[in-house]
């Protein structure tokens, strides 16, 4: 056993003799490197899924049409900021292949590139988004009982827009440099305060107004901007702490041609990636909200855990796309390849952990959300479905991490086509197969999206064995 597991997990055997270009790093000292960078972000991913959580648990003490009212915000907000998140990916990219290079005013100013590309963007993209509120959630699937309540969360959420863009981009910025613990704090710091302010605002504590599920969406523009000020501040400080990136307003903002092009040639890519990501997710929402406001409740429950499992991979992912990515600026794919693996194999072993626990403690998760005597039939739903979530679990992890280290790689043109077939095709027409034709209901729907999951991981994983992202110049 200890001789399967030393074959799994040692770095000797994950690259072959003929491919070093170099010394290698110990076992020890290679997942020493990745959890110094990942054990941050994955503090900071899953502190900020276990309080949106608590968010969903405050939402819900107004009942299930307010947690479906805002479960239904979540896909047209992300249709908002999937322009951003593509933008991010290539600033990680660059930050990081620059970070191995050694070239910091070369990152720095793909940094303020980004910075003042993403608020002429988020300006735009703020004022369509106010102007179309209301068909856009009517779009997305909200009944009449509950359009009112998501047409007002959304509408404070969309005011803030360029500030949630701009520390997004931050801290992607700070990710492509190993910075991880910069990111971490300035998310749980700005998710808590959030949470305090949901208290006061959702059912009026401490003298404070009353105001539902407005009073959660002020609290998260608050909280943004908390963030944001966060954010900014690790940058203005950067020269006084030793940091990679710093900004100030005397260096030159005007927008360089060939920087802006770099930012674009991989943004562009992982903006079709983004684009696919939210016609599908949007797509798929649309068709599950068509179950009715039970059904959705409980495919929103059990999506709080889905996510909260998300985050571990996510959080090990950002580890391994800044690793690929300061490697291969170092010219070292052997280390680059190393560190991808090594990703995915503490993913998985997070994996496997999280999908027992999922099994075994499902009743009680899902009773932190509900109360199974007031609504005993979402309550059996959401524990069934529950099943479906541990499954998940392994081929999300390596899906996951693959992807991001194709993408520290520069490699976003082939996970944007990943993402295209899986996501925007394949779940779709097979949840509106299950949904609406075999009549499988809520389970059914989620199988469909078990299956774009385990083609996904397929696809990735074997683009990743391939090497072929090794010689991408960024």
């Amino acid at each position: 056993m200890a001789s399967l597991l030393s074959r799994f997990y040692g770095v000797e055997r994950m690259v072959k003799k003929e491919h070093l270009r170099g010394e290698l790093p110990t076992t020890k000292e290679a997942y020493g490197n990745l959890i110094s960078i990942a054990l941050p972000s994955v503090c900071e991913m899953v502190l900020m899924s276990l309080i949106g959580s608590i968010d969903t648990m405050m939402v819900g003490t107004l009942g299930t049409d307010a947690i479906a009212a805002v479960g239904l915000v979540g896909q047209p907000r992300m249709l908002m900021i999937c322009m951003f998140m593509a933008l991010n990916i290539g600033v990680t990219a660059i930050v990081a292949r620059r970070k191995g290079q050694g070239l910091q005013n070369e990152a720095n100013r793909t940094l303020r590139n980004a910075l003042v590309i993403i608020v002429a963007m988020s300006a735009v993209l703020m004022t369509l988004a106010l102007t179309f509120s209301r068909p856009l959630m009517s779009f997305a699937g909200a009944q009449d009982d509950i359009i009112d309540l998501s047409n007002s969360y959304f509408r404070v959420i969309a005011w803030f827009l360029p500030i949630n863009a701009l520390t997004m981009c931050i801290n992607a910025a700070q990710r492509g440099t190993g910075n991880t613990k910069t990111t971490m704090y300035v998310n749980v710091v700005a998710n808590l305060v959030n949470v305090c302010f949901n208290y006061l605002l959702i059912n009026g504590n401490f003298g404070f107004p009353k105001m539902g599920v407005r009073g959660a969406a002020i609290a998260t523009v608050i909280g943004t901007s908390v963030g944001f000020v966060l954010a900014l501040y690790s940058l203005i400080s950067g020269s006084r702490h030793g940091n990679f990136l710093r900004v100030s307003l005397k260096d030159n903002w005007i927008p360089d041609k060939e920087t802006v092009a770099n930012i674009f040639k991989l943004g562009g890519n992982a903006m079709i990636e983004q684009v696919a990501l939210r016609f599908g997710f949007f797509t798929y929402a649309k068709i599950v909200a068509s179950l009715g406001t039970d059904a959705f409740a409980a495919h929103q429950v059990c999506a709080q855990f889905l996510n909260l499992s998300f985050t571990f991979a996510d959080g090990i992912g950002v580890a391994g796309t800044s690793l690929v990515g300061q490697m291969l600026g170092k010219k070292r794919p052997d280390l680059s390849v190393i560190y991808g693996k090594c990703s995915q194999r503490l993913a998985l072993t997070v994996a496997i952990i999280l999908a027992s626990l999922i099994v075994t403690f499902r009743g009680p998760l899902v009773s932190l959300f509900m109360n199974p005597g007031d609504s005993a039939a979402v309550y059996n739903l959401a524990v069934q479905v529950m099943l479906v979530v541990a499954l998940f679990q392994p081929f999300q992890t390596s899906s996951v991490v693959y992807s991001g280290c194709l993408r520290g790689a520069g490699d976003t043109k082939y996970v944007a086509r990943v993402m295209m077939i899986c996501v925007a095709l394949i779940r779709p027409i097979a949840a509106f197969t299950a949904v609406n034709i075999l009549k499988i209901g809520l389970f059914g729907g989620w199988m469909a999206s078990l299956l774009d999951m385990i083609i996904r991981m397929t696809l990735v994983s074997r683009r990743f064995s391939s090497g072929k992202w090794h010689d991408i110049k960024v």
